[in-house]
């Protein structure tokens, strides 16, 4: 649209002064306060559209004008500071149209602010332009008034050629971005997604755009169609359009040097710094956007981390970190707990004419140094892929595996539990970091970081038996699993490999017989230490041992096979069946409502949980609910514990490698400087933490066994 030549009346009213409640705040300027005001170099549209708020001095107004209806709140003398950043309260230099300023504001030096309302004490300093259109969605996915469906600005997540598109809406969480995304195969519950974010979204499509108070504000060149929360930082931005920033006192958010934001919704206690272009996204709580990172078409959850690189089309998980300059990732569901390390080239080959691949990986995804992979690819929880170029797309469905280039492009190598015994510190550490990691105020969006949990247990289980299988069809017989655990020399004399998981290729297993021995165990691990915390919960209501294995027993029922990661939050497949009935019932009516039932769920979890461990327990002992004694009871918390105290031992060493490897010995002059580099391993917080968790199950299983 070009320039228009209108009149003189070309600002309208303020829409907030047909409010009766509103307007009686404010009085009319007395003649005298004219008369100063235009002394001070101040100009006005109409002087009797300028309305102040008792108490008034307009002595700290300066070189000012004013056009439309404007609405100046208290102004008395004072001084605004913020990390050292210092300004007298009042109006200096600035052009004000159609604006409602808050108590004790600061405003200096913005030379075109038009139709906002500006919270209390906020500091506004060296701004170019910030305005409010009346065609402002300010980052929601709801159309204006009297527009069609075009008018929309929709994220093209997990997929760039839009298939799996979402609308984004305030208070969005990862689960309702998963749900949204990946179950496009039903229509009416497509639309009804729709009208939830229509109705959720109503509240945020204001007249005014809204910055909220104690916002500082300062060197920013462009704001438009944006509400800002309280207690924000804005510093050198160069562009923020069409978006909503959340913030409060308590989860501040802090947009710094060069950033453009344009079409998005910023989460609570966000850092976006230091160049970021951000373009069509929902961060979620806690998230880190830093030093020229390129953010397009993304849906990031809590507490991760993007830096550097370029992110395209994705949906991300809670606890991603990604901080490389030279790593991408395109086109994926990345099911969070992961790390994308340099020059990983995720989603990089196109192998078909239209940009419509997709990779998909589990909770726990770590692609190494260099790694590239083609599109369409899935994998496994707790992956973790060795460095190099993978030629074809990959299933791998193991869990807990490591993943290396094999002897040629038509072979990978896979190696199934590998986590567990060569790397069990990094593993446990992740959960342990997660908790230290999560500085979320309000946690809305539920996470499980537990890696032994249900949805990792089914496919520990399922991997038993395809690990079974392939031994057998390798071995050219039929052996028991109890005949290849106790044959430790199998996996010398086999050469195990499963054919669906590389496209036109196959991929090679290592140590097959050592991978069933080390899912048994960790199922085993899991089932053992669910009952051991069941038993524990009902002795200390006053339960005998034997009474509370009795409710355990008796509350139990074979339990969901099928569970679903929505945003970190396990859930049957059963409770999203019945979610999205009464989504499509219009029995849920928004996505508040949505998140209720999040809310629900999360608390029966932990009984579901349980009630999956005494089934997974049951599985591996290969016997029935009824069958499972006293005597039974008691072996399974011994091994528990001897299970736990391995588990340590498994971190400790694959610790103790660093201090130990002559090739990283060899860069210190002594093993006092090593130590005071990288820190004594008797002092590891995570390693002490460790220890003393253990050592505290252990204690409580056996207060249990001596109660029995």
């Amino acid at each position: 649209m070009g320039i228009q030549l209108q009149g003189t009346s070309a600002y309208p009213q303020n829409p907030l002064s047909v409010k009766p409640e509103f307007g009686d705040q404010y009085r009319k300027l007395k003649a005298s306060e004219i008369e100063l005001l235009q002394k001070n170099g101040n100009k006005a549209e109409k002087w009797e559209s300028v309305r102040v708020k008792e108490p008034f001095d307009p002595n700290i107004i300066f070189n000012c004008q004013f056009y439309g209806e404007n609405f100046i709140g208290s102004l008395t003398p004072a001084f605004l500071n913020t990390d050292g950043f210092r300004l007298p309260t009042g109006l200096y230099n600035s052009l004000f149209i159609s604006c409602v300023l808050g108590d004790q504001v600061s405003i200096r030096n913005v030379h075109y602010l038009a139709n906002y309302q500006i919270g209390n004490q906020s500091m506004l300093f060296n701004i170019d332009e910030m305005y409010t259109t009346d065609t402002a969605k300010f980052g929601q996915g709801i159309k204006t008034s009297g527009a069609d469906d075009d008018d929309r600005t929709w994220l093209e997540v997990a997929n760039e050629n839009g298939g799996r598109a979402i609308l984004p809406f305030t208070g969005m969480l990862a689960a309702d971005a998963y749900i949204w995304s990946a179950f496009r195969d039903d229509q009416k519950l497509l639309q009804r997604f729709v009208e939830l974010t229509d109705q959720t979204s109503k509240p945020y499509l204001t007249p005014l755009g809204q910055i909220g108070q104690s916002t500082v504000i300062k060197d920013t060149r462009l704001i438009k169609n944006s509400h800002v929360g309280s207690h924000c930082t804005i510093h050198g931005a160069n562009k923020i359009e069409n978006a909503t920033i959340l913030s409060s006192e308590e989860e501040a958010t802090y947009i710094g040097e060069g950033v453009e934001i344009t079409d998005g919704i910023v989460g609570y206690q966000n850092k976006i710094i230091y160049g970021v272009k951000a373009l069509a996204f929902v961060t979620g709580r806690n998230v880190k956007l830093e030093y020229g990172a390129r953010f397009f078409n993304m849906y990031l959850s809590d507490n991760s981390t993007v830096a550097c690189c370029e992110v395209l089309s994705n949906l991300v998980f809670p606890f991603h970190e990604q901080h490389h300059n030279n790593s991408f990732l395109i086109g994926c569901t990345v099911m969070g707990q992961s790390n994308i390390a340099a020059g990983a080239t995720i989603g990089s080959n196109h192998n078909s004419r239209a940009a419509d691949g997709e990779i998909y990986a589990e909770r726990g995804f770590w692609p190494g140094l260099n790694t590239s992979f083609k599109h369409s690819s899935k994998f496994a929880a707790f992956t973790l892929v060795a460095k190099g170029i993978y030629y074809a797309e990959m299933n791998i469905h193991l869990p807990f595996c490591l993943v290396s280039p094999g002897a040629n492009e038509s072979t990978i190598q896979i190696f199934p539990g590998y986590w567990f015994k060569y790397n069990m510190y990094a593993l446990a550490r992740n959960s342990w970091k997660f908790h230290k990691r999560d500085k979320r105020k309000i946690k809305e969006q539920h996470i499980e970081t537990d890696f032994l949990a249900p949805d990792t247990i089914e496919e520990i289980l399922k991997g038993i038996e395809t690990l079974h299988n392939a031994i057998n069809q390798a071995a050219g017989k039929n052996l028991t699993l109890e005949e290849i655990e106790n044959d430790m020399d199998l996996d010398k004399t086999i050469q195990a490999s499963l054919k669906d998981v590389l496209h036109k290729g196959k991929g090679v297993l290592l140590k097959p017989a050592q991978g069933i021995r080390l899912f048994r165990m960790m199922a085993y691990y899991y089932g053992g230490r669910e009952l051991a915390r069941a038993l524990l919960v009902q002795t200390q209501k006053g339960k005998t041992v034997e009474d509370a294995l009795n409710s355990v027993k008796s509350n139990y029922k074979e339990p969901e096979h099928q569970w679903l990661n929505l945003g970190g939050q396990l859930v049957p497949q059963s409770a999203v069946d019945a979610l999205f009935s009464d989504i499509k019932s219009a029995k849920i009516k928004d996505w508040n409502e949505v998140h209720d039932r999040y809310h629900t769920l999360w608390q029966a979890y932990p009984l579901m949980k349980e009630n999956h461990g005494f089934y997974t327990l049951l599985q591996i002992l290969q016997i029935s609910a009824e069958d499972f004694s006293v005597e039974k009871t008691r072996q399974v918390l011994n091994k528990t514990a001897e299970i736990s105290g391995q588990l340590y031992e498994w971190a400790y060493a694959s610790r103790q490698k660093d201090y130990t490897n002559p090739f990283r010995l060899m860069t210190y002059h002594s093993p006092a400087e090593m130590d005071a580099v990288m820190g004594k391993i008797e002092e590891n917080g995570f390693l002490v933490d460790y220890k003393k968790e253990t050592e505290q199950f252990v204690a409580q299983i056996n207060s249990l066994l001596e109660k029995m």
